[in-house]
């Protein structure tokens, strides 16, 4: 079996040569305007089919199919000479479906215009019942901001913890080792003190 390189060269000369000899070999007067749009070869370069397309109605595209069968034989034997391999391939010719596809295709576009022009001339001098955009933006959206959002993501300032350990709402400690200030007590052995203008009793 070939590699599908070796192939696709045989193919591509395969279809070089058929287009010479249906444009100058054949003198068929069946033989209508014919494009050959490609050409297939197996693995074993033992048949190669070739897909063609032909301009005219359902009958001249029947002509041209019978001229090409005609001539089929006269074809082979010039690939064979141009190819130059131990075998010849074998050829097949077969309608190319895809000028019919497009043409089916260039009909939907066409009854698609034809709407969209309808639809043209129906809203013109037509406005919106409501705004033309019903939907709400938040502000400066237009303008490419999104506008103050008042803090967002912003806590409220609470007073600040208590340092940790502390109780809350509890007084702080005295700091260790100070007492709360007493008056002093009076030393064993002093003598009260008496103020000197103090009248005697009697």
């Amino acid at each position: 079996m070939a590699d599908p390189a070796r192939a696709r060269k045989v193919a591509d000369r395969v279809k070089v040569v058929t287009a010479e000899q249906l444009e100058h070999r054949v003198k068929d007067e069946r033989l209508g305007f014919v494009t050959i749009t490609d050409v297939r070869v197996t693995g074993d370069l033992q048949h190669a089919t070739i897909f063609y397309t032909a301009f005219g109605s359902d009958d001249e595209r029947a002509a041209t199919a019978a001229a090409l069968e005609s001539a089929k034989g006269k074809i082979r034997t010039a690939v064979g000479q141009a190819l130059g391999i131990r075998l010849t391939p074998s050829l097949e010719f077969i309608p190319d479906a895809l000028p019919e596809g497009a043409a089916h295709l260039e009909d939907v576009l066409a009854v698609t215009r034809e709407r969209d022009a309808e639809l043209a001339r129906v809203r013109e001098g037509k406005t919106y019942a409501g705004d033309a955009d019903p939907y709400r933006k938040p502000v400066g959206e237009d303008d490419g901001e999104l506008g103050d959002l008042g803090g967002l993501g912003d806590e409220p300032d609470d007073e600040p913890d208590d340092e940790p350990g502390d109780e809350p709402g509890d007084e702080p400690d005295d700091e260790p080792g100070n007492e709360p200030d007493d008056e002093p007590d009076d030393e064993p052995g002093d003598e009260p003190r008496v103020r000197d203008d103090a009248a005697p009793r009697t």
